[in-house]
């Protein structure tokens, strides 16, 4: 997707690296997390690690999503940045910088982890879905995008009790990001004001939307 969210935005646990006997209860969790939550709330920690595990990157935030189509990425200062989408544009606000960027949804996200986290439905229409088995409390579930031109060659969504708890994305330059997510609060209400963004007096607007 951006740089932070696709790049959005510990080790990775590689198929390789998992038991080799599959739980079906991953799958049952997937399936529930994408058919029954509507909106999602979280903190969150994002790490980027090299195709060696050297962490290049780490950042914090807080996540909001209410699908379908619409979320919220705040990161926290020194490089506070805030990404967000209303169903149609993607507003992405470098605060430092002073710049705002626009984008129309469709175009920005693509085959992105916020698009998959924020679709109406299941990603198993667009995604081979490979159930990776259990470690330790955690659920795994790898996402394999159809298209040829997808952003990562594997999404991996880590669940505990039924809850979303791990994000792990491997890129084709072998680059892997990590984010663990914290005080998870799931079919909360969240106000559609957080989905709306005004343009700040005096910041740059680098407006792709057409």
């Amino acid at each position: 997707m951006l740089a932070r969210l696709g790049g959005f935005c510990a080790l990775i646990l590689l198929h390789s690296g998992l038991p080799a006997v599959a739980h079906a209860e991953s799958i049952t969790q997937f399936d529930r997390f994408f058919e029954e939550v509507l909106t999602f709330k979280a903190r969150f920690i994002q790490t980027v690690f090299d195709e060696n595990l050297v962490p290049l990157e780490e950042s914090s935030g807080q996540l909001r999503i209410s699908r379908p189509g619409r979320f919220r990425w705040d990161y926290d200062p020194p490089a506070e940045q805030a990404i967000i989408a209303d169903g149609d544009r993607l507003w992405v606000y470098d605060i430092d910088l002073e710049q705002v960027t626009i984008r129309k949804l469709t175009d920005a996200l693509g085959t992105s982890p916020a698009a998959v986290l924020s679709s109406g439905g299941n990603p198993k229409q667009n995604y081979r879905v490979q159930d990776l088995g259990q470690q330790g409390k955690i659920g795994w579930v790898a996402l394999h995008s159809k298209e040829e031109a997808a952003s990562f060659s594997e999404i991996q969504l880590g669940f505990e009790r039924s809850t979303l708890r791990l994000i792990q994305l491997l890129d084709d330059l072998g680059q892997i990001t990590r984010i663990v997510l914290s005080d998870v609060k799931e079919n909360i209400a969240i106000g559609a004001e957080w989905f709306a963004f005004e343009v700040p007096g005096g910041v740059d607007i680098i407006d792709e939307a057409g």
